[in-house]
Parts: structure tokens; C-alpha cells; sequence
């Protein structure tokens, strides 16, 4: 077992340096709650910039483009939900810190997109976060499947490529189209911390970001407070009410949780919402744990 935990740790190593390094294009499929979508990626490393270009292939034309991680455009029925500065890989994968929270096991040889792969466990220590299996690719160590697992073993969300070439990206296809709009973040959120804390948070996760945004359903601004603990985030929306009638809320699609509870301030009631790829019981007590104040829960 212990050999099985180093050549797992050896694996994820390559990924965390490869990640960000690697050029490679490909479609991939994703899975999430019964439903399924189809997707082309390309991504090319050059002068010391990573560029993402992503574009769905079925339903809706959706297509992003990022460069260092930050969204230089969108289509239009993405333009309008693009807030975060980095929505995705905010944190580059890290293992060891990784390696406090969960356990990596080798658990076999894979084959996936007809390219030879290693199967991985990511498996968490605690309730409160999800587990994965990860197969990644024999040569260059990147991601060709990933299975989210919650507690039983039951599969919430699935990401697997059909094809993949870590050869022949050229600048051209990472070129946006012409429904690509591009985003302006600067004008979308103020950057100020709001004065909110969580008492209580889950080993390893520490806030990422926060700022005060507009409301979409009133006049109202909203808090905006992101956790994450490396692999797995959520986010937490603060509201005032005033006065208005609302009822708390729970949902769950596929790996994604939705909590909604009236919090009584001085200041009159705020509806908080919590957000993520996390466990509901987590996500329900992390919303029960919210107080004004800036001060974070430190775990």
C-alpha cells in the first residue's frame, strides 16, 4: 500500500508540473445528472501564456476563451454568467498540500480516448468533500477521465475525452470566433472585501476570494465569498431581504449543492445561499455558520 501512495504521489506530481505546461486538443464528453453534453478543447503553452479554448459541441453554441487562466471572451448566453477573474483551475493542483485532506492510491492501468492511462483513488479524509478517480494519460500525465464519487461510491458528474493529441495545437486554434464576445470583469463586481465570515468551515479550506456584486432578482448588492481547499470549492451569496418573504431552500443536481437560509442580523434578515461541489450537510452548516464580521474561521 504505501508503494501504491508514491507512485500515486509520482503521478500527480507530473500533473501539477504538466498541467500548465502541455499543449494538447481534443473532445471530451461530460456527464451530470443523467445529462450529457460533447465539447472540443484545444490548449497551447507558448511564451511563457496558456491558452484555453473551449467550445460545445451539441445543444446551444457555447464557446470561452482564456489566456493565463482569465476569460478574454465569451457567447453570449455565457457572457452574462461570467463573473470570477479565473472560473476555472483558480489554484494550480498541488499535492502535497492536497495530501492533508485526501489519499492517493495507484489503483491500476487504464485505457481511455484508445491512449494507455493510470487510474488514481483520490479519496477524502473526512464528510466533507467528494472523492475521485482520475485516469491520467501515460505520456504526459493530464487528466483523460475523471469520475466524482460521493461517500457510497455513487457517480455525481463524469469528464472523459473520446479523442485526444497532445500534438499539432497551432495559434490559429486558439483564435476566437466571431460570437465570442469579449468580457469586461472590472466592471462586473467591486473589489472589497464584504464584512462576512464563516465561524465554521471543513479542514483545509481557507477563503480564495470575495467581493460585493449586484443582485440579479432586486436593487440590492450582494456579498460574494469563495472557499476552496484546492480541489473542491463552493461559494457563499449573503442578501439583505428587507422585508421581503422567502422561504429556506435545499437542492442537489448531480455534484452540485444548493442551501438557502434566513440569517437574523442586527441590520435585519439576509438570505444566505451557499453553493458548491460539496456535501449538503457541509454546505448546510457552513450557511448556519455565517456572522458579519471579516474575520475567517482559520482551519
Amino acid at each position: 500500500m504505501p508503494a501504491f501512495a508514491a507512485d500515486a504521489d509520482a503521478w500527480l506530481q507530473r500533473l501539477a508540473t504538466s498541467e500548465k505546461k502541455q499543449s494538447y486538443h481534443g473532445t471530451f464528453m461530460y456527464e451530470r445528472n443523467g445529462s450529457f453534453s460533447s465539447h472540443a478543447i484545444w490548449q497551447l503553452s507558448e511564451n511563457d501564456k496558456l491558452y484555453e479554448r473551449l467550445l460545445q459541441l451539441d445543444g446551444s453554441a457555447a464557446e470561452v476563451l482564456l489566456v493565463n487562466g482569465r476569460v478574454q471572451c465569451a457567447s453570449e448566453q455565457l457572457a452574462s454568467q461570467v463573473r470570477d477573474v479565473t472560473p476555472w483551475q483558480q489554484a494550480q493542483f498541488d499535492p502535497v498540500a492536497l495530501g492533508q485532506w485526501y489519499d492517493f492510491q495507484l489503483i491500476g492501468d487504464s485505457r481511455v480516448a484508445g491512449r494507455p492511462a493510470k487510474a488514481i483513488a483520490v479519496r477524502p479524509k473526512d464528510q466533507h468533500r467528494y472523492g475521485f478517480e482520475l485516469h491520467l494519460d501515460s505520456e504526459t500525465a493530464l487528466p483523460l477521465k475523471s469520475l466524482l464519487l460521493n461517500e457510497s461510491g455513487q457517480l455525481l458528474e463524469r469528464f472523459q475525452f473520446v479523442s485526444f493529441s497532445p500534438d499539432g495545437v497551432q495559434p490559429a486554434d486558439v483564435e476566437a470566433g466571431s460570437a465570442c464576445l469579449t468580457i469586461s470583469l472590472a466592471a462586473e463586481s467591486e473589489a472589497v472585501e464584504p464584512q462576512w465570515r464563516s465561524d465554521w468551515l471543513p479542514e483545509g479550506f481557507k477563503l480564495l476570494d470575495s467581493n460585493i456584486r449586484p443582485s440579479p432578482a432586486s436593487d440590492e448588492s450582494v456579498a460574494w465569498l469563495s472557499y476552496g481547499d484546492g480541489l473542491a470549492r463552493f461559494s457563499v451569496f449573503l442578501e439583505p431581504l428587507r422585508g421581503a418573504v422567502v422561504e429556506d431552500a435545499r437542492s442537489h443536481m448531480g455534484p452540485t449543492v444548493a442551501v438557502s437560509k434566513r440569517l437574523t442580523t442586527a441590520d435585519g434578515d439576509v438570505m444566505v445561499t451557499v453553493v458548491g461541489e460539496v456535501p449538503l450537510g457541509t454546505a448546510e452548516r457552513v450557511a448556519l455558520s455565517m456572522r458579519a464580521g471579516a474575520d475567517q474561521a482559520s482551519r
